[in-house]
């Protein structure tokens, strides 16, 4: 007998947060459960880097599970967010903890899972590093055996947050259908599409309330990013432009 999903992350992975037009935001690897079905165990914590998930979310799970040696359907693994958006990025620092992790995952779980990451990252953005990671990301994932959804290009009003980091509800739900198309591909049993699990009703009123604290959010996001880049100019730690 199988356990079903197993997921590993930072708080994209972990979920919580506002609802959106009644839907509460869960993580997508919670609605990836739903869809095949079958049970899900998350240890995911909000701020997570690669090292958080080796030491841990990695010791967490082998204190919670009574056999080691079960076998999940599906194991999770979405980290580097946190990684890649830090001024102390070190692709060779993650690269041996990164597939450490997912190769632990790996040997646990009949499928494994892991992502890529939107190349309009954060604000202040990511940058360039994204795709390097991104790389790094693919790379480790066909030497270990895992499947990678590709969400270079999750973007969007009604997917992401004003940050431009966290998915909202429905984003949550659009990477688990992500999710679902990569492991159907591979022949996995999707059971149920999860957005037929929700149920939610636009108003006129309620999308201009809605588009009004969205663009209040996002100015102030774009104005705090602004800050994090002069002092961090003026602090010799990035190049002025041009």
């Amino acid at each position: 007998m199988q356990l079903g999903v197993l997921a590993f992350g930072d708080s994209i992975t972990n979920g919580g947060g506002e609802l959106q037009w009644g839907v509460a935001l869960q993580s997508w690897a919670m609605w990836t459960a739903r869809g095949l079905g079958v049970p899900y165990s998350g240890y995911a914590i909000d701020g997570a880097r690669i090292d958080d998930v080796l030491d841990i979310e990695i010791p967490r799970f082998r204190a919670a599970t009574p056999d080691l040696d079960a076998r999940f359907d599906v194991g999770c693994l979405y980290i580097g967010i946190n990684d890649v958006r830090g001024i102390d990025w070190d692709e060779e620092c993650f690269e041996p903890r990164y597939r450490e992790a997912l190769s632990f995952i790996a040997a646990r779980c009949h499928r494994t899972l892991t992502a890529t990451m939107p190349l309009d990252l954060g604000r202040p953005r990511a940058g360039a590093k994204v795709e390097d990671a991104n790389r790094l990301i693919e790379r480790v994932a066909a030497d270990v055996g895992a499947l990678v959804m590709d969400l270079r290009g999750f973007k969007g009003r009604r997917l992401l947050m004003a940050d431009q980091v966290h998915p909202t509800a429905f984003g949550q739900i659009a990477i688990a259908c992500k999710a679902l198309e990569v492991l159907a591909g591979d022949g996995a049993d999707v059971r149920v599409d999860p957005w037929q699990l929700v149920n939610w009703e636009e108003t006129p009123a309620g999308r201009i309330r809605g588009d009004a604290t969205y663009a209040y959010r996002r100015a102030k996001e774009e104005l705090k990013a602004a800050g994090v880049l002069l002092r961090l100019r003026l602090g010799g730690e990035l190049p002025d432009p041009g």
